[in-house]
């Protein structure tokens, strides 16, 4: 994900609730760590309260590569790769901290595509100027 900018992370801790019978994290899991990584980088390093109520999943595309244990920490990454005219492409990854004897790594990766869609709107409209802006000013550092 070097590439990708900007992006935000948050770690997490795998809790029971994220286990399935099979003993290692549910699939869903994965995508709540990234929409919380997903809600650092709109609302607090972007700064665009309004992105949220908007923008509904049009393609979201997941590849598993490792398990995850109940305890173990992970840091989901998020970063915008595709600002389109009404349609925005972000990456993903989910990263395993050491736990006991694992030693970590790439866990799961992939990419969310939303389309904006404004409040009252029944179709995509173009992106306002403060998510492009907001966008372009962090793709800059």
């Amino acid at each position: 994900m070097s590439r990708i900018s900007p992006r935000a992370s948050v770690e997490r801790t795998v809790e029971w609730v994220d286990t399935d019978a099979s003993g290692h994290q549910h699939n869903s899991a994965i995508m709540r760590w990234v929409e919380s990584a997903e809600a650092e980088l709109f609302l607090r390093r972007l700064q665009l309260p309004d992105y949220f109520p908007s923008v509904p999943r049009v393609h979201q595309e997941i590849h598993f590569k490792a398990k995850l244990w109940f305890g173990q920490r992970i840091t989901a990454t998020v970063g915008i790769s595709k600002l389109g005219r009404a349609s925005m492409t972000y990456a993903f990854e989910v990263r395993s901290h050491p736990h006991g004897e694992l030693p970590g790594g790439l866990a799961a990766f992939g990419t969310v595509t939303v389309a904006h869609v404004p409040p009252g709107s029944d179709k995509a409209q173009p992106w306002p100027a403060a998510v492009v802006d907001a966008v372009a000013s962090q793709h800059a550092e």
